[in-house]
């Protein structure tokens, strides 16, 4: 089995988010699905578990944070291009989410950011690595 990634996201509404992650056109894996939490697939090795704020709970012994103050991750995704970073961004606000900070357009690199329902800090971006500038 190759290394995957599994990041666990709490939130308080497992069916809400559901269907925002599925508004912004992501699919989920069902082997990995029940009434306390779901499987975002991200890529074909990136997942994100939404995990409901109880069963998050018996994971850690640490408080949840107060996403509204409090940054506990920024998820970074790439995307084919900067055409389907707006895509994602218009579908992301359509669905509830807020779109928390202005662009990024760097020329070589273009990001845009979104919070979803819970507050979870999502940046999404294309990136054209032939046009990395060198430092």
């Amino acid at each position: 089995m190759k290394t995957k990634i599994f990041l666990n996201l709490a939130v308080k509404d497992l069916n809400r988010s559901v269907s925002f992650f599925k508004d912004l056109g992501f699919s989920f894996d069902s082997r990995f699905t029940n009434e306390k939490g779901t499987c975002l697939i991200v890529g074909e090795n990136i997942n994100v578990m939404l995990l409901v704020e109880d069963f998050y709970k018996t994971f850690t012994n640490k408080q949840i944070c107060d996403t509204a103050t409090t940054s506990e991750v920024l998820i970074s995704i790439s995307v084919e291009t900067r055409e389907r970073v707006n895509e994602i961004m218009e579908k992301a606000v359509k669905a509830g989410g807020t779109d928390y900070n202005k662009e990024h357009d760097y020329e070589w690199m273009y990001q845009r950011t979104f919070l979803d329902l819970d507050g979870h800090h999502w940046e999404v971006f294309y990136m054209d690595e032939s046009q990395i500038p060198n430092n």
